[in-house]
């Protein structure tokens, strides 16, 4: 910029200021043209030429500059976490077809419902990418968030920002004024092949795929590394949208090409179809163009074409019905299994994992792939050294599909799971007609220790209050506990020697560990850890023993009179307290000070009140958190589910209830308030 001697200095900043907001006008004005029309104006050359006449008139006036300028795509101070964000409406999932018949079905449940024929369906391929969503007010990218659970994502604003492909600054003037996309971020294969090059150059693990590797470099607390890596979004749809300018699109064929001149990306394999058998040969079309997609899809997203038929189909759960993924066949190939060993899982469970000669399936190359247990090896009959075919599908585990027998060496033998734990040599056992094979030492199996010590001193357990993952690691990595009863011999010499623990915070676990000593029955059973011995049956263990040693001495058939005690928690018990390390170590613990008050004949009547009952408790309440309510209930001899089904009897609905409130309403389910509970909970505790 060439400036007249004569002018003044805020003659000179205004020049600039003007200049400064033409040449970011411009620039995005290019980019869209670039990544979203595929129809550029200018060079790269000349786009370089302005965007580095961009970059010195901000380093001359670094007070000019606006947060939308391309050259702060990159930017930002590097986070210590991300912060959470509540979706104004659900990004949902989608129910997924695997054939030609689940698709159909489909098809038929939408005339049925729309009681016509005369609809038309939109087809895009379904990216293996991270789902996110965007937010522009007056034009400007605001706030971009992860999916998340639907309801809850994560802010990553300054991450998308570095993304080309997305617009900082949407163009035109007839967008809302609040406008939320919602699309995919995705790495295109070449950018992947490059990424996971430059990784291993620098000594670093490349990614297993380009899905993860957008994961991965998305969440970057970091916005200077999501930069230099090569990702790329299209849009699938929008979410909340506010104060429209013009009237939007009736359908989502043509809002997608609204969007697309507002400068959002569309995908450019998007498809207007009017009949069931141009859906299907559009599928057909585009497994046949998969290989040579430079992204990865693993299927194609149908979905009704006008909103006006969609909000006639509805909503099931967390997924439209209007809406379908059909997914693209599982990818095979054929490798050598080379071993297979005996994995013993967090809570026992004995898991064969075949070692196979790495081989490169969809793109990832695999090593490993699960046998599930001893009847799917019989079934298969897999054996080492054979030639086997491994199947992935999408994220899904890779598994042995079957031996190619006509390979087998001569000299093979069937594979047989131990009938002890490979770890500590205790008696695996199989409950009734389970498949699974389970180490029965639990408390003492080293496999299991960290997992169920940190369910021992959870919250629910044994509650002791600042011994969270972190220490009981450093415990067990220093070797200062081995099993749950030695937490009761730390003393301050062994606590001060960990890492970021001070004399305080010594203090304060000692003390909490000591306070833990004093607590319920059924609090104990719990933290034990038995095999499917949750809240609700250590509730009634404690009403029906007396003592512990009636427990530890229990029957099965004295066990399956308790209302809520079937067969395989009956054995389940019974194995647990037959281990004699188990019993040593109950002892131990008993020794160490653990101790409850009896329960009284009446507080084992008024646990009973509610025995006949199966609640459900969905949304916030005021009064009470769903912890104490689930509490209060168990004590009542209710049984409390997750999940609404024709069993339920109750729903208890707070503010904001969702799903759940709908299904039990379409079951015809009694539901009460906060204060319809308050009195259910008073009445049966008379």
């Amino acid at each position: 910029m060439s400036l007249d001697r004569g002018n003044t200095e805020e003659e000179v900043k205004e020049k600039a200021k003007v200049e400064i907001n033409e040449l970011s006008k411009q620039l995005h004005l290019h980019a869209h043209k670039y990544y979203v029309l595929d129809d550029p104006e200018i060079t790269d050359a000349e786009y370089d030429q302005l965007f580095r006449k961009l970059e010195s008139l901000e380093k001359n006036f670094p007070e000019l500059i606006i947060d939308t300028s391309p050259t702060q795509r990159v930017g930002g101070q590097a986070l210590d976490k991300f912060q959470q964000v509540a979706h104004v409406k659900p990004m949902l999932s989608l129910t997924n077809a695997f054939d030609n018949e689940e698709y159909q079905a489909f098809h038929k449940r939408i005339q049925q419902t729309l009681n016509r024929s005369d609809f038309d369906y939109i087809a895009e391929p379904k990216l293996d990418g991270l789902a996110v969503s965007l937010t522009y007010k007056n034009g400007l990218l605001v706030q971009a968030a992860t999916r998340g659970d639907g309801q809850i994502g994560e802010n990553i604003t300054s991450n998308v920002k570095t993304i080309d492909t997305i617009a900082l600054q949407l163009q035109g003037d007839h967008y809302p004024e609040i406008l939320e996309v919602r699309g995919e971020v995705f790495m295109p294969l070449a950018g992947f092949k490059n990424l996971n090059q430059t990784q291993l150059n620098n000594g670093d693990k490349a990614f297993a795929n380009p899905r993860n590797a957008a994961a991965g470099s998305l969440r970057q607390l970091d916005p200077a590394i999501t930069a230099t890596r090569p990702l790329a979004f299209y849009c699938y749809g929008i979410g909340h949208v506010e104060n429209p300018k013009h009237e939007l699109a009736d359908n989502y064929y043509d809002l997608m090409f609204q969007l697309k001149q507002w400068g959002i990306r569309i995908s450019p394999l998007l498809k207007q179809l009017p009949t069931l058998e141009s859906c299907l040969a559009y599928y057909q079309k585009l497994v046949e163009v998969r290989p040579n997609l430079d992204y990865e899809i693993d299927g194609v997203v149908f979905k009704l074409n006008h909103f006006a038929d969609q909000e006639k189909m509805g909503f099931i759960a967390r997924a439209p019905r209007w809406s379908i993924a059909y997914k693209f066949p599982a990818q095979e190939v054929s490798t050598t299994l080379l071993a297979i060993e005996i994995q013993v899982g967090r809570t026992g469970v004995l898991t064969p994992v075949a070692r196979l000669e790495p081989v490169e399936v969809g793109g990832v190359t695999v090593t490993n792939a699960t046998l599930h247990n001893q009847d799917e090896i019989n079934k298969k009959d897999v054996r080492v050294g054979d030639t086997v075919i491994v199947r992935r599908a999408g994220d899904v585990i890779p598994e042995v599909v079957r031996s190619i027998v006509s390979r087998r060496l001569p000299n093979s033998t069937p594979f047989v799971i131990p009938d002890t734990c490979p770890i500590c040599g205790a008696v695996a056992v199989k409950i009734n007609d389970e498949a699974k094979s389970r180490c029965s030492a639990g408390l003492t199996c080293p496999a299991q220790q960290k997992e169920v010590i940190k369910h021992f001193v959870s919250r629910k357990a044994m509650n002791i209050d600042g011994l969270g993952d972190r220490i009981v690691e450093q415990l067990l990595e220093n070797k200062l506990i081995l099993h749950v009863d030695d937490l009761y011999t730390l003393t301050k010499e062994n606590l001060i020697t960990l890492e970021r623990m001070g004399e305080k915070s010594v203090d304060n676990l000692l003390t909490a560990i000591e306070r833990s000593k004093q607590t319920t029955f059924a609090r104990f059973i719990y933290a034990l850890g038995i095999r499917e011995v949750g809240e609700s049956t250590a509730l009634s263990l404690q009403n029906n023993f007396k003592s512990l040693e009636l427990l530890l001495n229990a029957s099965t058939e004295e066990l399956l009179l308790i209302k809520d005690i079937g067969d395989v928690v009956a054995k389940n018990i019974v194995t647990f307290f037959a281990d004699e390390k188990n019993s040593r170590l109950v002892q131990s613990l008993i020794e160490a000070g653990i101790c409850w008050p009896e329960p009284s004949i009446n507080q084992s009547e008024k646990s009973q009140a509610l025995s006949d009952e199966i609640i459900v408790i969905t949304g916030s309440f005021e009064n009470f958190n769903r912890d104490e309510i689930k509490q209060q209930l168990h004590q009542l001899g209710a049984q409390v589910s997750g999940s609404v089904s024709k069993k339920t009897t109750i729903l208890v609905a707070g503010e904001k209830a969702g799903s759940k409130l709908e299904k039990a309403q379409n079951l015809g389910i009694r539901i009460i308030n906060e204060d319809e509970l308050n009195k259910l909970l008073n009445e049966s505790s008379l």
